[in-house]
């Protein structure tokens, strides 16, 4: 252990070794050193010192000196492609964002069209997919408590095909004004929603008694 503390101070300093933590056998001559890293910035990380010793000699030789993490390291985090790292809203004004060479959300668009690509039937499926469980779908809060719903709203235009009557966007500007709405979805500003017209009347207050 004192030649692979030694080791260690010739490499990090005396500073930055702490107390031993371990060692460990790698077959015959071969031992690992485990010690505590005091170096700032590497909390958790430990040193490590491979040694080696010919059978039948008493030369200690030293192979590697490493700085490791150790189990409670703190590490950066496993790198992400970019590709992988971007989710919806991170799109900003002036940002490039090409789809991927391999998106199974577009297919090569026929000869003659006015675009390069078109929407493949898988994009248009998980789209739908995507929009049925979002917030204006029939299962969103305000559908489950609407009494009326899109389908039989003036504020609900239908799209066309390949997206079918399911779909459509709202023009109210007091709901979901200019969003996709499945058409079973709902809310309180429907068309036919009718005031409240009942009035309470209240016993007239009498003051003489007072």
């Amino acid at each position: 252990m004192a030649v692979a503390r030694a080791a260690l101070i010739e490499e990090g300093g005396a500073a930055a070794v702490g107390e031993h933590v371990s060692v460990t056998s790698h077959g015959d001559g071969v031992a690992e050193h485990r010690f505590a890293a005091t170096v700032p910035g590497y909390c958790g990380w430990e040193w490590c010192v491979i040694l080696a010793c010919v059978p039948g000699s008493n030369r200690i030789t030293v192979n590697e000196v490493a700085l490791l993490p150790g189990a409670q390291a703190l590490q950066a985090p496993a790198w992400v492609p970019w590709a992988d790292r971007v989710r919806p809203g991170d799109l900003k004004p002036g940002d490039l964002m090409p789809p991927r060479s391999d998106d199974h959300r577009l297919d090569d668009a026929p000869a003659g069209h006015s675009s390069q690509k078109v929407l493949s039937p898988e994009g248009l499926r998980t789209t739908m997919a995507r929009w049925r469980s979002g917030d204006f779908g029939p299962r969103s809060e305000f559908a489950r408590k609407a009494e009326e719903h899109c389908a039989t709203c003036a504020f609900y235009l239908p799209m066309p095909a390949p997206a079918g009557t399911a779909f459509g966007a709202c023009v109210n500007e007091f709901s979901a004004d200019g969003r996709i709405v499945h058409s079973d979805y709902g809310c309180g500003a429907h068309s036919n929603t009718r005031a409240n017209e009942t009035s309470v009347v209240e016993k007239p207050f009498d003051d003489g008694n007072y």
